[in-house]
Protein backbone atom coordinates (compact mmCIF):
# COMPACT_ATOMS: atom_id res chain seq x y z
CA UNK A 1 0.00 0.00 0.00
CA UNK A 2 1.33 3.28 -0.66
CA UNK A 3 0.03 6.87 0.99
CA UNK A 4 0.46 10.20 0.37
CA UNK A 5 0.26 12.48 3.20
CA UNK A 6 0.32 16.55 3.64
CA UNK A 7 1.87 18.67 6.52
CA UNK A 8 1.47 22.45 6.51
CA UNK A 9 4.14 23.70 9.20
CA UNK A 10 3.93 27.54 9.85
CA UNK A 11 7.87 28.81 10.87
CA UNK A 12 8.33 32.17 12.75
CA UNK A 13 11.95 32.58 12.20
CA UNK A 14 14.15 33.36 9.04
CA UNK A 15 16.04 30.33 10.22
CA UNK A 16 14.56 27.84 12.35
CA UNK A 17 14.49 23.75 13.00
CA UNK A 18 11.28 22.75 14.02
CA UNK A 19 10.66 18.85 15.35
CA UNK A 20 8.28 17.47 13.09
CA UNK A 21 8.50 14.34 14.64
CA UNK A 22 5.14 14.13 16.20
CA UNK A 23 3.11 14.65 13.29
CA UNK A 24 5.06 12.39 10.77
CA UNK A 25 4.62 9.11 13.78
CA UNK A 26 0.70 10.25 13.85
CA UNK A 27 0.57 10.79 9.70
CA UNK A 28 2.38 7.35 9.92
CA UNK A 29 0.01 5.71 12.23
CA UNK A 30 -3.09 6.70 10.21
CA UNK A 31 -1.90 4.39 7.76
CA UNK A 32 -2.06 1.44 9.67
CA UNK A 33 1.31 0.49 8.21
CA UNK A 34 2.99 -1.70 10.04
CA UNK A 35 6.49 -2.82 7.85
CA UNK A 36 6.97 -0.01 5.20
CA UNK A 37 9.19 2.98 5.17
CA UNK A 38 8.26 6.52 4.90
CA UNK A 39 9.55 9.30 2.78
CA UNK A 40 9.45 13.00 4.03
CA UNK A 41 9.75 15.60 0.94
CA UNK A 42 9.97 19.27 1.12
CA UNK A 43 8.67 20.87 -2.29
CA UNK A 44 10.59 24.14 -1.42
CA UNK A 45 14.04 25.64 -2.77
CA UNK A 46 14.75 27.55 0.41
CA UNK A 47 13.92 24.73 3.31
CA UNK A 48 14.77 21.43 4.09
CA UNK A 49 14.63 18.25 6.28
CA UNK A 50 16.76 16.24 8.49
CA UNK A 51 16.95 13.99 11.26
CA UNK A 52 19.73 14.73 14.42
CA UNK A 53 19.37 15.31 18.48
CA UNK A 54 16.16 16.25 19.65
CA UNK A 55 16.94 15.55 23.30
CA UNK A 56 19.76 18.85 24.08
CA UNK A 57 18.86 21.92 22.22
CA UNK A 58 22.05 23.03 22.25
CA UNK A 59 22.77 20.59 19.06
CA UNK A 60 20.27 22.33 16.68
CA UNK A 61 21.46 26.00 17.82
CA UNK A 62 25.15 25.14 16.96
CA UNK A 63 23.97 23.21 13.59
CA UNK A 64 21.88 26.67 13.33
CA UNK A 65 25.27 28.91 14.28
CA UNK A 66 27.09 26.50 11.97
CA UNK A 67 24.66 26.92 9.03
CA UNK A 68 25.43 30.54 9.70
CA UNK A 69 29.35 30.86 9.49
CA UNK A 70 29.43 28.25 6.55
CA UNK A 71 26.90 30.33 4.26
CA UNK A 72 26.67 34.22 4.83
CA UNK A 73 23.54 36.00 4.32
CA UNK A 74 25.62 38.56 2.09
CA UNK A 75 28.24 37.56 -0.28
CA UNK A 76 29.00 37.82 -3.51
CA UNK A 77 25.76 36.22 -5.14
CA UNK A 78 24.42 36.36 -8.56
CA UNK A 79 20.73 35.51 -7.57
CA UNK A 80 19.55 38.55 -6.15
CA UNK A 81 16.33 38.28 -4.54
CA UNK A 82 17.60 38.67 -0.99
CA UNK A 83 17.46 34.60 -0.45
CA UNK A 84 20.24 33.15 -2.23
CA UNK A 85 21.93 31.71 1.27
CA UNK A 86 18.30 30.00 1.70
CA UNK A 87 18.66 28.46 -1.01
CA UNK A 88 22.31 27.24 -0.68
CA UNK A 89 21.60 25.87 2.81
CA UNK A 90 18.45 24.44 1.61
CA UNK A 91 20.65 22.38 -1.03
CA UNK A 92 23.71 21.35 1.39
CA UNK A 93 20.92 19.81 4.08
CA UNK A 94 18.52 18.10 1.45
CA UNK A 95 14.82 18.24 0.27
CA UNK A 96 14.45 14.31 1.54
CA UNK A 97 14.71 12.20 4.07
CA UNK A 98 13.71 8.04 4.23
CA UNK A 99 12.95 6.34 7.67
CA UNK A 100 11.89 2.66 8.41
CA UNK A 101 8.19 1.72 9.80
CA UNK A 102 9.06 -1.04 11.73
CA UNK A 103 5.49 -2.60 13.51
CA UNK A 104 3.98 0.78 13.13
CA UNK A 105 6.17 3.29 14.49
CA UNK A 106 9.37 5.33 13.10
CA UNK A 107 12.66 3.61 13.39
CA UNK A 108 14.75 6.36 15.00
CA UNK A 109 17.42 6.65 16.96
CA UNK A 110 16.97 7.28 21.12
CA UNK A 111 17.85 10.81 20.34
CA UNK A 112 17.07 10.93 16.98
CA UNK A 113 14.08 13.72 15.55
CA UNK A 114 12.79 14.78 12.35
CA UNK A 115 13.42 18.58 11.63
CA UNK A 116 12.06 20.62 8.83
CA UNK A 117 14.75 23.46 8.75
CA UNK A 118 13.70 27.11 7.61
CA UNK A 119 16.13 28.89 5.91
CA UNK A 120 14.12 31.61 4.37
CA UNK A 121 11.26 32.35 7.03
CA UNK A 122 8.36 32.98 8.17
CA UNK A 123 6.42 31.32 5.98
CA UNK A 124 4.09 28.51 5.89
CA UNK A 125 5.67 24.96 4.54
CA UNK A 126 4.50 22.13 3.08
CA UNK A 127 5.86 18.60 4.33
CA UNK A 128 5.04 16.09 1.84
CA UNK A 129 5.08 12.21 3.46
CA UNK A 130 4.84 8.68 1.41
CA UNK A 131 4.14 5.97 3.11
CA UNK A 132 4.64 2.63 1.68
CA UNK A 133 4.22 -0.86 3.48
CA UNK A 134 2.16 -3.24 4.79
CA UNK A 135 -1.01 -3.29 7.40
Amino acid sequence: MIFLKELRVKTNNRLAFIDISGPVSQAVAETGVREGSVLIFIPHTTAAVTLNENADPDVIEDIKEIIRQLVPREGPYRHREGNTAAHMMASLMGSSQRIIIHQGKLLLGTWQGIYLAEFDGPRERRVILQVQGDG
